[in-house]
């Protein structure tokens, strides 16, 4: 069978290629052609239509900036499609050119299936029926899609988080607590764990104030996740406060952390998956939270607590977000053992509701039923 996979992000080439290497195991005959990045194209063989770099463009502001470069690209991906002729097109997260291409191909007559959910359910809900008409089958990641997706007559299915998946399968690679402390020159005090996001205006809105925290907190180290998105210059800044940064060494640095200040995003749901005690931060421009505001309808804004439809860690948003607030969560996630304990069982219990690993065994199945399976 024909598969062409859709991504436009690290975390689609992550999830996507991980799915694949499964479809490979349970079809033998299996054939790809992609959008996506290096993990995709190492695991083919095959270099993507497009890779991700030229199509990871995020905000409001970037992806006008950026108009034209989209619109060649969906150019591009369909007219690659319809060269590649599969029997099955699956789409990976990244809705806002995923679900255009779901009409179009629906209206060329190829099967699709969406792999991802949008987070309709947060905004944009009239997404739903984009989705429901133009694909055959949605599978989703977050256990409370799967209900949200059936109240509106859609054919969906839970096959559990992913990122379950990855992060067991990087676990034994993971260098050892003794090495990541001295190959990074740190000291033996406590890590504390600091991600400020992968995103320049995302740094630029919670770095200096972050940093500012690590003054009330002198028996502990503190250590910057950097990100390889940005230049190594960008973080010179942090020289002034004798802060470390590491690359390419997260997972290491949510495992051997004490706690975390966390920017919202998918990290807050790894620190979780590593039992690491957070604080979720998020700043951003005036005008993209008023924009945001009018859209969006979630109780939280981090995953753990989506999740578990509860506050299982601190969110500090925009106006809230401040050296005392953060000052004030370490403290308790430190130091006071019941409340960090409360969290780490609340972390367990989260675990249990996201399927356990095996998503993309789970979804590789459904994957080749349909390829298998004609209109």
């Amino acid at each position: 069978m024909k598969y062409y996979f859709l991504t436009g992000e690290p975390s689609g080439d992550l999830h996507a290629s991980n799915c694949m290497k499964e479809i490979m195991q349970l079809d033998p005959n299996a054939d790809f052609a992609f959008t996506g990045g290096d993990l995709m194209e190492s695991l083919t063989g095959k270099k993507a239509a497009i890779h991700i770099k030229q199509m990871a463009f995020m905000g409001f502001i970037r992806v006008l900036q950026n108009i034209f470069t989209i619109k060649k690209n969906f150019k591009t991906v369909k007219q690659d499609i319809l060269n590649y002729k599969p029997d099955l097109l699956v789409l990976v997260d990244y809705p806002g050119f995923n679900l255009r291409m779901a009409k179009w191909a629906h209206e060329n007559g190829i099967k699709v299936d969406f792999y991802i959910s949008p987070t309709v359910w947060a905004w944009k809900e009239g997404r739903v029926e984009i989705i429901k008409k133009y694909t055959n089958k949605l599978f989703v990641i977050l256990p409370f899609e799967e209900a949200f997706y059936k109240k509106h007559d859609h054919k969906v299915y839970f096959v559990g988080h992913p990122l379950i998946d990855a992060i067991e399968q990087k676990k034994p690679t993971l260098k050892s607590k003794v090495d990541f402390i001295k190959e990074n020159s740190l000291t033996e005090k406590p890590i504390i764990a600091i991600l400020p996001g992968s995103r320049e205006q995302e740094i630029e809105y919670m770095l200096d104030i972050m940093m500012e925290v690590t003054k009330n907190f002198s028996d502990h180290q503190f250590v910057v996740a950097g990100t390889t998105n940005l230049p190594v210059s960008f973080y010179e800044s942090l020289k002034r406060y004798n802060i470390k940064v590491v690359f390419n060494q997260t997972y290491e640095l949510m495992s051997y952390a004490e706690a975390g200040i966390i920017k919202s995003g998918t990290s807050t749901l790894e620190s979780a998956l590593f039992k690491l005690p957070q604080v979720v931060c998020y700043k951003s421009g005036a005008l993209s939270i008023k924009i945001a505001k009018l859209l969006v309808d979630v109780k939280y804004i981090s995953l753990p607590n989506l999740i578990m439809d509860k506050p299982v860690v601190k969110e500090l948003i925009q106006n809230d977000l401040s050296v005392k607030g953060i000052s004030e969560e370490l403290q308790k996630l430190l130091f006071d053992k019941p409340y960090r304990n409360k969290i780490i069982n609340d972390y367990t219990e989260l675990i249990t509701q996201l399927g356990g690993i095996g998503a993309s065994k789970r979804l590789a199945i459904e994957l080749v039923k349909d390829a298998e399976t004609k209109k």
